[in-house]
Order: structure tokens, then C-alpha cells, then sequence
């Protein structure tokens, strides 16, 4: 490149002699360097001279320094990329580009293999010079070693860099001024170079229909529209016509041969038909009808006939018309009478001859056509739709017939219904009901109609309704259209309701096995055996009963020998023994108050009356908190109350400890014991 500014210099001296205004070269050059640095584009150069000279200066100062900043993009494309397949279009902007890239790549694989960086390879001048810019190791090495695209010698671009110190980023113009290369503009430091989107700024050349895509350093067009059926897209961006004869690419039969034309093709038959034949779309030649498809082919008083690829022209002769032949002398025209000469012409229906015609006198039931001139079935149900049949209407020939619905019988009238009754047939498994047109079957109680066939009666398994589980207390027994209930085989007997399970009252009725000296007591299911004997220092008040009721009270009362202090001291004054017999709860939805302990203490009592307050507690024998104790006032009175709050599981039995502590104002002055018997059932009703 330095050597084609020299040149230019060389040459300014002797084209000065034109006539032209005196400016300097030097000018010159760096007003063409500046406004390619500035506006990427040379094709627009302001006249600063009329000088010819000046111009071309101009010209090519601004030029070299598009092709330097084109060289070192390719450069730093192949030193940052390492491989220049995105520069794919070739332009004239990217053909540089990619040169320097394609030779600094191959530059770089050099040193890489460790080879030579002089190396003698017949790649041109300018690759030789980039190559072996990028084989030398060290960033500033490269930039200083770039050459110019037509430079031919290695110390031109050294010398305008080192004017500028090395500064600048693409290339130095002399007096420590920096230029970018085409595509790039110098940032406002006066050294770095960032790149102009072309396509922004309205710099690029894409015609109508293309897309401008900024790259860096140039840019490139692409068609926004597809070239379209019948057309190729080409490396110039331009649509070009696909010649499908060609490339074989056509469906022209083996009769026809192709004929390219623009954006299609055409289909054209081997063969040519003579005069008087027309091609059809298969190659074949149709013969064509001149008596049809010209007017008046043959002169007057002449018919014309048609013949294979032509026609003649005939005399006209006498022609009859419709329902006339000629006479034997060919002369005139004679009536034809179709009912004799033409077999069965009405179908078996009369024939009634006309002049030029005939007509058919139809049976009923049938309608003449004037057109067709034959006896045509009359419709009777389409005529007279709803007025001949109750029910259903079929036509037939000529006639029609009646027919009822499912459920009626036709009458004798043949055109209405009566009901059908057909329980007579026994359809239903138990009972029928006659209904107008069908019939309803029902079932006697305990069974119900299946849903598969609406006459067979199932029996219903009360047991296994969703209400089944309430109908029996204890166990259902399903039986056909009905059920019965039981109860577990000892201890209870059915009730009278046929549902119930009612207990046996064992004690009562003497079937117990209690000794003389035991009391029975009944239980839900069962009974107990019970003896009770004091401890001692108590004696039993009341005899020993044979048969103990609920909530019936054994009572050993305090009773202490003489000089025994112990006893004297004891604070229990009675033991006492109740018994209470429960059923397996399942479910408890509130507490349920089962035994009540009734003192005769008074309530809100004055303290001169001794006792003022009772104290209720469970000491022994409360399984899983299944119990517990509140204490009420009843008619001025304290009353301790034993309520269940859980559900047992029977059989099971548990002894509860209660214990009543009066207290005074002194304190404590003794309690009694209650041992309550709590005796759950295995069933529950």
C-alpha cells in the first residue's frame, strides 16, 4: 500500500501541469484517508480541487484505507475465531476479509507446527506478508508487520506507526493521526476503532425485497421473500429460473417432451394430430365433430354427416317427427300407432292411440306420466299422509297397506289398531298389568324387577341394604323375598317384634348355678355369681340376697373390737359393693351417667352442721379413663355422679374404687369406700 501512495506522489508532480489549482499532495491523501476513516465509504469524495490529480489521490488514499481495516478484521477473526467459515458471502467488501483471515490462519498453524515463518508458498505477495505477521509471536509484532493489499514493500506501514507510537488500533496516517479500516470509526480517544452498523445508518446497497444483517466490519443483504415456486435463490442474492426440463425434474409423459419456460414448464406431444382431429391431454388424437362444432358446414337444403378426421355434405330428406314414419312412397308423413306396433307399450295397463302420440288409461293406483308416458304407482301415503292408517302406512304397488306400532294388533277394518293385551302371553315372572300399547311388569314384596330385563323378579337381600344393618339387632338371615332375625344362642331370646334381642333374666328365671351362699346377678347375656365377704373390723349390714337387682348395695359398716385404736383411728367408715351390668358401646356421643352416690350432706351448709363439702375421687380400677366423676346438688344435697366416656369392648368386668371424704372445718373426718362391679356385655343392642 505505501508504495501506491508513492507512486501517487510521483505522479502529482507531473499531472500538476494541468492547469490545476496549486494544493498539496500531502493534503490530498489525507483528506481521502480522513473521510473514509469517518464515513466507511469512498464512493461519495467531497471535491477539495478541480484538480484531476487531487481527485485520484483522494480516491485511492481513502480506498487503502478500507482495505487495511477489511485485512485487519479478517486478521483478528482468525486470531479471535481461529477459523474463518462465517466470512461465506463473496463480496468484494468480504473477499479481503477473508483472505487475510484465510493467511493469518494459515500463519498461525505454522507457528503452531513450529515451522518456518518465511516460508515460499505461491500464495501472492499480500498473503506471504500476513502470513508471516501472524506466525511472529507477540501482539505488537502483528500490528506492526500488517501489510497493505498492494503494498510492496515491508517498511511503509512501519514508518506511518511509528509516527503515531504504536497507539493506534488499525493503521496511523502520519503526524500521530490513527484511521480505522472500511466498517470500522475511530472512538472519540483518537486511537481505538469500533464498528458502524451499515445497515443503521443507511450505508448499505440492499435493493427492494432484501434485508440488511450488520457484521462486523461490513454487512450483508438477504431476501426478505422467497424466489418462489419454479425459481433458485443464487449466490448473488438474485432469483434465477429453475429449468425443470433439464434437471429432470417434470412429469411430461413418455408421449410428450418438455419445454422450459419461466418460473414452470410445459408439456408438449411428440406427435401432431392431422386436420380434423384435436389432441387430448394423454397425446390422443379425438376426432373432431365439423357438424356440431361449426355453423353451417354444408350449404342449404344439405345435412351434414360426420366422418373419422372430416364430413360430408348430404341432400336433406323428408323427416318426421316424433310419433311419424314415412309412407311406403316415402312422400309424407303418417301417424304411428304405438299401441299396436309396440309390445305392451303401457305396460299392461289400456293403450289409447293419439295422432303423433299415444296415451295410457292407468289402473287405479297409478298415475300416466306425460313425459316417461308410462303408468307410474301413485304414492298413497305420501298423498294422503296421517288420513289412511292409524299407525304406520307402507305403499305398494298400485295400492298400499297398514301396519300398528309394537303393542297393537291391526283390526278388522285393516286400517286401524287395537290394543294387544300381552300379559295373556305371561311375559313377567310374577305379575302383569296391561297398559294401552305395552304392559308393566311388577314383583310381589321382598323382590324387585332386574334392571337387565324389566320382567324377571329378583329377591332383595334386605340384609345387605345400606338401612340392612338396623333391621336385625344381633344378625340378618336373608330368604327368598324375605328375611328373619337371630340372636347369640345364649343369654338372649328373640322379642316379640321378630327383631329384637331381648335378655334373659337368668336370676329370674332359676336356670342360674349360684350356691345358697351366693347372690345371682343377671348380666346383659349371662349372669354372675356373687359373694361378698367384710374385712375385718366391719360386719355386713342386711342379709345375704339370693338375687341382686342393678344397683342393689352390699354394705360392711365399720365395727371395731374393744381397745383396738388402730380401728378406732381408721378413717373408712363402710365399705359398700354395688353392681351395675353395661353394654359394648360402639359409640358414645355424650357422657353416660351410670351410678350415683346420694349423701345426706347438705349443700351451702353452715359450719356449726359439722360436714360442709363432699369430695368425689376414683382410686383403683378406672381402665383407660373410660370413667370419671363429677359431683351435682340435687334437692340440697350432694350428689357424686359415675359417668362413661369411652366405649368398652365386652365381655369384660373392672372393679371400681370410689371413695366419698367428708370434710369439715377441722379437715378430713373420715370417708367411706364404694367398690362398684362393672360387668360390659359381648353384644351390644
Amino acid at each position: 500500500m505505501a508504495l501506491r501512495v508513492a507512486l501517487l506522489f510521483s505522479l502529482f508532480g507531473v499531472l500538476l501541469g494541468q492547469g490545476a489549482e496549486q494544493i498539496s499532495m500531502e493534503d490530498c491523501c489525507k483528506n481521502g484517508q480522513k473521510h473514509g476513516t469517518d464515513h466507511e465509504d469512498c464512493a461519495s469524495l467531497p471535491l477539495i480541487s478541480e484538480s484531476t490529480t487531487c481527485r485520484i489521490v483522494q480516491e485511492q488514499c481513502c480506498v487503502t484505507v478500507l482495505e487495511d481495516k477489511m485485512c485487519t478484521n479478517g486478521i483478528n477473526i482468525a486470531k479471535d475465531q481461529g477459523a474463518c467459515d462465517s466470512l461465506f458471502t463473496n463480496t468484494c467488501d468480504t473477499k479481503t476479509t477473508k483472505m487475510c483471515c484465510d493467511c493469518c490462519t494459515l500463519g498461525k498453524t505454522a507457528h503452531e507446527l513450529g515451522l518456518s515463518c518465511d516460508h515460499n508458498l505461491s500464495v501472492g505477495h499480500q498473503c506471504n506478508l500476513v502470513s508471516r505477521a501472524c506466525c511472529v509471536e507477540g501482539a505488537t509484532a502483528h500490528q506492526r508487520e500488517l501489510p497493505n493489499k498492494d503494498e510492496t514493500t515491508e517498511n511503509g506501514d512501519s514508518a506511518l506507526n511509528n509516527q503515531c507510537n504504536g497507539k493506534c488500533a488499525h493503521r496511523c496516517v502520519g503526524n500521530d493521526t490513527c484511521a480505522c479500516f472500511k466498517g470500522y470509526k475511530l472512538k472519540p480517544d483518537g486511537k481505538s476503532c469500533e464498528d458502524i452498523n451499515e445497515c443503521l445508518v443507511g450505508a448499505s446497497n440492499c435493493r427492494g425485497g432484501e434485508r440488511c444483517i450488520n457484521t462486523e466490519g461490513s454487512f450483508r443483504c438477504q431476501r426478505e421473500v422467497s424466489c418462489g415456486t419454479g425459481y433458485e435463490l443464487t449466490d448473488s442474492n438474485n432469483c434465477k429460473d429453475i429449468d425443470e426440463c433439464e434437471t429432470g425434474i417434470h412429469n411430461c409423459g413418455p408421449q410428450f417432451q418438455c419445454q422450459n419456460t419461466q418460473g414452470s414448464f410445459r408439456c408438449l406431444p411428440k406427435v401432431q394430430c392431422g386436420s380434423g382431429f384435436i389432441q387430448d391431454a394423454l397425446g390422443n388424437c379425438i376426432d373432431i365433430n365439423e357438424c356440431v362444432s361449426q355453423t353451417g358446414p354444408c350449404n342449404r337444403g344439405q345435412i351434414c354427416v360426420n366422418t373419422v378426421g372430416s364430413y360430408t355434405c348430404q341432400r336433406n330428406s323428408v323427416n318426421c317427427g316424433r310419433g311419424y314414419h314415412l309412407n311406403e312412397e316415402g312422400t309424407r308423413c303418417v301417424d304411428i300407432d304405438e299401441c299396436k306396433t309396440t309390445e305392451n307399450v303401457c305396460g299392461g295397463h289400456a293403450c289409447l292411440n293419439m295422432l303423433g302420440s299415444y296415451r295410457c288409461e292407468c289402473e287405479a293406483g297409478y298415475m300416466f306420466n306425460s313425459i316417461t308416458r308410462l303408468c307410474e304407482d301413485v304414492n298413497e301415503c305420501r298423498h294422503y299422509p296421517g288420513r289412511l292408517c292409524a299407525h304406520k302406512c307402507e305403499n305398494t304397488l298400485g295400492s298400499y297397506k297398514c301396519s300398528c306400532t309394537t303393542g297393537f294388533a291391526l283390526a278388522a277394518d285393516g286400517r286401524n289398531c287395537d290394543d294387544l293385551n300381552e300379559c295373556e302371553s305371561t311375559p313377567c315372572s310374577q305379575e302383569c298389568a296391561n297398559v294401552y300399547g305395552s304392559y308393566q311388569c311388577y314383583c310381589r314384596r321382598g323382590y324387585q324387577l332386574s334392571d337387565l330385563d324389566g320382567t324377571t323378579c329378583e329377591d332383595i337381600d334386605e340384609c345387605a341394604l345400606p338401612t340392612g344393618g338396623h333391621i336385625c339387632s344381633y344378625r340378618c338371615h336373608n330368604t327368598p323375598g324375605s328375611f328373619h332375625c337371630s340372636c347369640p344362642v345364649n343369654g338372649y331370646t328373640l322379642a316379640v317384634n321378630g327383631r329384637s334381642c331381648q335378655d334373659i333374666d337368668e336370676c329370674v328365671t332359676g336356670s342360674h348355678t349360684c350356691t345358697e351362699n351366693q347372690s345371682c346377678f343377671n348380666v346383659q347375656g349371662g349372669f354372675r355369681c356373687l359373694s361378698f365377704e367384710c374385712p375385718n373390723n366391719y360386719r355386713r349390714v342386711g342379709e345375704t340376697a339370693a338375687r341382686l337387682e342393678r344397683s342393689e348395695v352390699v354394705r360392711c359398716v365399720k365395727s371395731c373390737q374393744p381397745n383396738n385404736i388402730a380401728c378406732v383411728l381408721d378413717p373408712t367408715h363402710s365399705v359398700s359393693h354395688t353392681f351395675i351390668s353395661l353394654p359394648t358401646f360402639r359409640e358414645l356421643p355424650r357422657p353416660e351417667e351410670i351410678v350415683f352416690l346420694r349423701t345426706t350432706v347438705p349443700a351451702y351448709g353452715s359450719y356449726n352442721f359439722g360436714s360442709y363439702d363432699v369430695k368425689f375421687d376414683i382410686l383403683e380400677g378406672n381402665v383407660d379413663n373410660a370413667f370419671d366423676i363429677i359431683k351435682r346438688v340435687e334437692n340440697g344435697l350432694y350428689v357424686g355422679i359415675v359417668r362413661q366416656v369411652k366405649p368398652l369392648i365386652g365381655p369384660a368386668m373392672t372393679v371400681l374404687k370410689l371413695s366419698m371424704r367428708n370434710l369439715t372445718i377441722q379437715g378430713d373426718s373420715g370417708h367411706n369406700i364404694v367398690n362398684v362391679h362393672v360387668f360390659v356385655s359381648e353384644f351390644w343392642f
